[in-house]
């Protein structure tokens, strides 16, 4: 495993108009915030996950965090072994059994995890693994922790890890965390900074809509079966092999139209990270376009500037793929020649975010953009 260092996977951004917390801590490797190549992210998510396997190989329940750590928690998972079940929060409204808390510090305070099938994944995992891109003091994880145990007390008999890509956790946050029954694992410990004075004099704008300009031409396609998905839970075994068999459908009906010479981007719509970082990662490995970068729209406003040095250059603000009256963003949009945009949203061809969309990376003079519904 390469190392991997604060300086390979953390950017300060600074978030716009959020009064909870002025700074976003952006890792330029994960396909989330700033386009990257799939591969490379795929890399060093499984670092992390090899990590977790060395230390707890016993666990069969991975837990991530949305929206940021969807495909991160699934890699971990996967290291785990094909039987490890691996089920990502929501902040999707969704019918069934929930378990709901917040994120005190988030744009978007309200999580929910899916209770139908806990209690038996509990039972049968001897460790849990809780997994977030960052860690920062671990006060949401606690209080969930609290929640799950009060309603599933074999959880009490149960090891648990909290493992993160960062972590900047305090010595005083790990004594809290280790007294809460919760081990700490990171690919990168972040030395302690003063990033709210990091970002204090930065001057930055809210993305705005896209500017109309010339259409691409939009196809919309999707695959025979519907993924099955990790909001719910998923057995890592059965869900790689599906991400893989739809990114090889995708492919092989797109395979004439990509870019052989040029560039293809793959987007992931919120939540939706997996899929479209396993799509991406296909493409790279097939050759099938000369350069391959993925990233997802989120819905979290990061503040743009144009300054030298900062990670946000350029926005966009969409509709969500989801419906609602929700606003998402895209950042850091860079030229390409064709874009596939994979999303589990249910009408996604509908939404208003698809034709918006369409005019950003149309002025990114994309010429095809293929709508990917999994």
């Amino acid at each position: 495993m390469r190392p991997y260092t604060a300086a390979d996977t953390l950017r300060i951004a600074k978030r716009y108009n959020n009064p909870k917390r002025s700074y976003l801590l952006v890792n330029p490797l994960q396909a989330k915030h700033i386009p990257v190549s799939p591969t490379a992210a795929l890399e060093m998510m499984s670092a992390l996950g090899g990590q977790v396997a060395a230390r707890y190989p016993e666990a069969r329940l991975v837990i991530g965090f949305a929206e940021t750590a969807t495909a991160v928690g699934a890699a971990v998972a996967a290291q785990l072994g094909e039987d490890c079940v691996y089920l990502h929060t929501t902040r999707e409204p969704l019918g069934g059994d929930w378990i709901l808390f917040q994120e005190e510090h988030s744009h978007a305070v309200e999580h929910q995890l899916s209770a139908e099938h806990l209690e038996e994944w509990i039972d049968r995992s001897p460790a849990v693994v809780f997994v977030d891109d960052e860690f920062s003091t671990g006060r949401t994880l606690i209080n969930m922790v609290r929640q799950l145990r009060a309603r599933y007390p074999r959880l009490a008999e149960r090891q648990l890890a909290a493992a993160s890509l960062l972590s900047r956790v305090s010595p005083e946050n790990l004594r809290q965390l280790a007294e809460a029954g919760i081990a700490c694992e990171c690919l990168v410990r972040l030395e302690e900074q003063d990033y709210e004075g990091m970002v204090s004099s930065i001057s930055v704008e809210e993305a705005q809509p896209p500017a109309p300009g010339p259409l691409p031409e939009i196809r919309t396609l999707r695959t025979a079966a519907p993924l099955p998905d990790p909001r719910r839970g998923v057995t890592m075994g059965a869900y790689r092999a599906c991400c893989g068999a739809a990114a090889d459908e995708l492919l092989s009906a797109l395979r004439e139209e990509l870019p052989r010479q040029g560039s293809l981007l793959v987007l992931g719509t919120e939540e939706c990270m997996c899929p479209a970082l396993a799509v991406g990662a296909a493409a790279e490995r097939m050759g099938l376009s000369a350069r391959v970068r993925c990233h997802a729209a989120t819905r979290s406003p990061i503040g743009v500037c144009r300054d030298p040095g900062y990670p946000i250059r350029n926005g966009v603000r969409l509709p969500s793929f989801y419906g609602g009256d929700r606003k998402t963003y895209l950042y850091d949009l860079e030229a390409c020649d064709a874009a596939l945009i994979v999303t589990d949203a249910p009408k996604a061809a509908d939404s208003a975010a698809l034709p918006q969309l369409a005019a950003a990376l149309g002025r990114m003079g994309c010429r095809r953009v293929f709508l990917c519904g999994i």
